[in-house]
């Protein structure tokens, strides 16, 4: 009966991570457009979490070129990106998950940084310190904030 209860326990411990278990950045799948229909972590987005990141210099620091309903009052908010108030009305879940994965899939000309992505990029160093980044296996955001970002995305709904 012990055994039993080891194993079932141990058995708890490793289902969720098997089900949350994370796509590797050379395993994304994208559709023709650079549509990513498939989670990156299989864990829901949390827009708090997407929030911090968009606005976070080093890390996704989207308010240096975009600017938005929910970030406008911020020092620097960016011009030269597309405005993302009302984003969700123009794309969906998995157009915007392909875009925050690798832009230029969708948009070929972007210069907006491909945040889950280690082929073909220029890198913007080390968390923008402007410091080389350690390692060309290190994307810029993980998979969960690619994932946060996209949950806040998906609010932005006004227009």
């Amino acid at each position: 009966m012990r055994k039993l209860f080891v194993l079932c326990a141990a058995a708890m411990v490793t289902i969720p991570t098997v089900l949350s278990a994370e796509t590797m950045p050379r395993d994304v799948v994208f559709d023709d457009y650079g549509a990513v229909e498939e989670s990156l972590t299989g864990v829901p987005g949390d827009p708090e979490a997407g929030m911090k990141a968009a606005t976070t210099k080093s890390l996704g620091n989207c308010m240096a070129c975009h600017v938005a309903e929910g970030w406008s009052h911020m020092a620097l908010p960016g011009n030269i990106g597309p405005e993302l108030t009302g984003v969700a009305n123009r794309w969906n879940e998995a157009e915007l998950r392909g875009i925050l994965t690798n832009a230029k899939k969708t948009f070929p000309e972007s210069f907006m940084p491909s945040f889950y992505n280690l082929d073909n990029i220029v890198r913007h160093g080390e968390g923008y310190t402007g410091k080389a980044a350690k390692s060309l296996d290190v994307t810029i955001m993980s998979a969960q904030q690619v994932e946060d970002i996209l949950a806040l995305l998906l609010t932005f709904t006004e227009e």
